[in-house]
């Protein structure tokens, strides 16, 4: 037992989790009263490390046997997109687990990734719109390929240096592609 809890408590360090025991905890929660929604919201909602890890791992398969699942309707884009924003967004909250939803918002809330965000999200919410109240498959298929790029763009937010990068190479790519579309 004691070899799982200090595999877990290397776990912890790796996703970047803070490691201390339950009475530092209480102790820092009885010296902050004034606490904000967010804070009060995982005050209420702590997990153990292994509820933790049991969350991530469920979500997560959850999101990628959505996605998974996908390919398979790849033809009808109205179901293609409900079955693959289910997947982007089970795949998004797993992460939630690990470091906690507070954690995760300020993250996704970060300057470096603000935009990639803000597109991610909305790309999700139009591709669902589109699908499930539009009902234009042409349309659908226009909000996936969007959702997709901001899933690529999103994800690579997260490597350093990456983001401009891939700016830049979307950028290039769609002027490239209207100069053969203008040019021809």
């Amino acid at each position: 037992m004691d070899k799982m809890n200090r595999a877990f408590e290397k776990v912890k360090m790796m996703v970047g989790m803070e490691v201390e025991d339950e009475e530092q905890q209480a102790a820092a929660l009885d010296d902050n009263n004034s606490f904000t929604f967010m804070d009060d919201f995982n005050r209420n909602c702590t997990l153990s490390t292994k509820q933790r890890l049991y969350g991530f791992a469920i979500c997560f398969a959850a999101g990628l046997t959505c996605t998974l699942l996908s390919m398979l309707v790849f033809f009808k884009p109205i179901k293609f997109a409900i079955t693959f924003t289910l997947g982007n967004l089970l795949s998004l909250g797993s992460t939630a687990f690990l470091i906690g939803p507070k954690r995760q918002v300020t993250m996704m809330l970060d300057p470096v990734r603000i935009y990639a965000t803000a597109i991610f999200i909305a790309s999700m919410i139009i591709a669902l719109f589109c699908a499930l109240y539009v009902h234009n498959k042409l349309l659908t298929l226009f909000a996936i390929i969007l959702e997709f790029g901001a899933l690529v763009w999103y994800s690579l937010s997260y490597i350093p240096l990456q983001g401009p990068w891939f700016q830049r190479s979307w950028f290039h790519a769609l002027t490239q592609t209207f100069r053969r579309v203008l040019c021809c």
